[in-house]
């Protein structure tokens, strides 16, 4: 198993607020990483997502560690970290006026043999890339998304409204929150994409797939996929972690 992550704050933006965290847990054979997107007015979006990436990774790995399971429940243990990752941010969020409303978006994925499970709370995303194709694992909670999910709207045409931004779940806003699992098989080579809305708002999906065909190890390919994304002006902040089999 092999992963890389990069991340950049783009072309337009002050700050980055995007963080992510990566983990190998040799001893157990997991691989597992976890990206964030970070909201709040001042420095308080990339507080909330460096802490949401820390506290995950952290907690997700201490229990993965701590199983006498041959076999851990890597989704329960991914729900719980999402839990507690939720508890520290929005704790963090009422200690002072200044971070009022702070929150993050957040995606994970943990791998183990041939399965990898995938967590995720607001619109960053994740994709499994085969050699033939590649296909969204998560579902945006966003505005947009119940919009397309009603029939008002097209995919294309979400890309291009004025909420396409407005997201309906984060971590950290609420003092309890759910996350989404999703449980995907991984062949010999196949991958697992974790990007912010800063690069899908500028790559379809056909340009990732294609992209990848090209370019087949992690890190070459988080590069990559960034790379193209600030050549076309990348307007808000970026990152993409590759997770591969």
């Amino acid at each position: 198993m092999k992963s890389f992550g990069v991340t950049d704050r783009g072309k337009v933006r002050a700050e980055n607020q995007d963080s992510f965290a990566i983990e190998r847990i040799e001893s157990r054979e997991c691989l597992a990483a976890v990206l964030c997107d970070g909201m709040g007015g001042e420095n308080a979006g990339s507080i909330a997502s460096t802490l949401a990436s820390k506290i995950f990774i952290s907690y997700f790995v201490d229990r993965i560690m701590a199983s006498r399971a041959k076999n851990p429940d890597l989704k329960r243990h991914m729900v719980n970290a999402c839990k507690k990752a939720n508890d520290i941010v929005y704790s963090y969020s009422c200690f002072s006026t200044d971070y009022t409303g702070m929150g993050t978006t957040l995606v994970a994925a943990a791998m183990m043999g041939s399965q990898a499970v995938i967590a995720n709370v607001g619109d960053s995303r994740a994709y499994h890339i085969s050699r033939k194709r590649i296909v969204q694992v998560t579902k945006d909670h966003s505005y947009v998304q119940t919009l397309i999910d009603k029939g008002i709207l097209t995919p294309e045409q979400a890309k291009r409204h004025p909420k396409k931004n407005s997201i309906m779940r984060a971590l950290g806003v609420d003092e309890t929150v759910e996350c989404d699992t999703f449980t995907q098989k991984m062949a010999k080579g196949e991958r697992i994409l974790l990007c912010s809305d800063g690069l899908t708002n500028f790559l379809t999906d056909e340009e990732i797939f294609k992209t990848s065909q090209q370019f087949k190890l992690p890190e070459e390919l988080s590069r990559r996929l960034v790379d193209m994304v600030l050549e076309r002006g990348a307007s808000d902040n970026v990152t993409a972690v590759v997770l591969s089999r």
